[in-house]
């Protein structure tokens, strides 16, 4: 079987009119008038019509919807009013079948939700819409690659089965790992904290897992985070390395991801900057002005944030939380040991990243596991890196998945992952 092309839809215009061409996709659509038909063709880069008569008209039996076609033919102008040029077929052949009918209707005419949606996730990429979403994921990935590379960032890949819990906690997955326990990485803080030592800054893109029992459209239980660590800089750094990195997401997808933003129908605005910053105090003085009454040391829950989100539209930083609320690596701030060197970006009432300052002194690791019940023991391997001229550091995480959301205005973090993973979906 010759599955060669010449070209693909993208490559195919309107003054190529009379050229030969090789191409193929999948059948969109058919429709057959007396002795001519019209198809429309797709492939991963757009779609066109191909028009078949007379003779040529035999070449179409048996031919389904969706079946996988290879194409010969000639260009011509097209009186169509979606298309400037349309190909005369010559030859078809019909590469592979689609079955009828499919499980879910990849063209929308007929809408599906989104868990038929997932119980067909590869047929539903045929959808435009959904394609476009995982276009532009690819694009947003390749914008976060380039500004951390531009600000002398390396990537690493940190191990995602783990001897001890990262950073304390329930909620993981466990597992035997020939005969001793192990654990699905919750983040790779400690490994990204250790690269300090010899690599400054260092960032991963990868997936890690929570166990955590959460229905809503904002959790799963195997997500993308996006995480930096970086020798040297302060946590009000490496916080404006993250609205550097959202700011360039939004500018290169709005600029480069014209056809995309048409096929969600959602329109991509470059966010203002720079980023408002709220600390943790500011919040609960407003909080309580707004009727709910906090005292410090208390989490702002989700009904708190969005109070706040409707005062601070877009992204805001929440800075200077109390220790109390923070991981055993938080460091505190020097004037007032109560207030830790911290923030998360929030994008109304939607937490999108986390970071700050790590305590990079060995000791005051120990007595800060210590008081948060955690046995010090058990990160003995990492403890041990501190000994060796650890840096100061500061570093944070950002949640691929949701910053997804936000980019296309949706609602649902399941639409922007290809096989999304929570407490009730483990295949396909």
């Amino acid at each position: 079987m010759d599955i060669t092309r010449t070209h693909l839809i993208e490559d195919l215009n309107s003054s190529m009119e009379g050229q030969e061409v090789l191409f193929g996709g999948w059948v969109v659509d058919l429709r057959k008038l007396g002795k001519m038909a019209f198809l429309t063709i797709r492939d991963v880069t757009g779609m066109c019509q191909v028009i078949v008569k007379g003779d040529f008209m035999d070449l179409l039996d048996g031919l389904n919807r969706q079946s996988v076609v290879r194409i010969s033919g000639e260009i011509q102008s097209s009186k169509a009013k979606d298309f400037d040029f349309e190909i005369a077929a010559t030859a078809i052949d019909i590469l592979a079948k689609a079955e009828y009918p499919l499980p879910i209707d990849p063209i929308g005419r007929l809408e599906s939700d989104i868990d038929n949606r997932l119980n067909s996730r590869a047929l539903d990429m045929r959808n435009q819409k959904t394609a476009s979403i995982f276009k532009l994921r690819h694009n947003v990935l390749e914008s976060i690659r380039e500004t951390l590379t531009d600000k002398k960032f390396i990537e690493i890949t940190t191990p995602k089965i783990i001897g001890s819990a990262s950073e304390g906690g329930a909620n993981l997955f466990g597992l035997d790992y020939f005969g001793k326990p192990a654990y699905l990485a919750q983040s790779p803080q400690l490994y990204k904290e250790q690269m300090t030592i010899g690599l400054e800054r260092v960032f991963e893109i990868s997936s890690f897992y929570r166990a955590e029992k959460s229905h809503t459209g904002r959790h799963l239980s195997e997500f993308t985070s996006i995480d930096i660590e970086a020798a040297m800089m302060d946590y009000t750094d490496v916080m404006d390395v993250l609205e550097s990195v959202v700011l360039d997401v939004f500018k290169n997808t709005s600029e480069k991801c014209k056809t995309e933003q048409d096929e969600v129908d959602h329109k991509i605005e470059i966010p203002n900057s720079p980023f408002e910053r709220v600390t943790y105090t500011q919040a609960l003085d407003e909080l309580n002005s707004a009727g709910t009454k906090l005292e410090f040391g208390e989490d702002l829950l989700d009904s708190h944030l969005r109070t706040l989100g409707e005062k601070h539209s877009g992204f805001f930083f929440l800075t200077d939380w109390p220790m109390k609320l923070k991981p055993f690596y938080i460091h505190a701030k020097d004037d007032d040991p109560t207030l830790s060197r911290s923030f998360d970006l929030q994008y109304g009432y939607l937490e999108l990243s986390s970071g700050g300052r790590r305590l990079h002194d060995p000791e005051q690791l120990k007595t800060r596991l210590k008081e948060q019940d955690l046995d010090p023991t058990s990160f003995e391997e990492h403890l041990k890196t501190f000994g060796w001229g650890m840096p100061p550091h500061s570093g944070w995480g950002m949640g691929l998945d949701r910053l997804m959301t936000v980019l296309i205005g949706i609602d649902n973090v399941r639409e922007v992952v290809l096989y999304p993973r929570d407490p009730d979906r483990l295949k396909p």
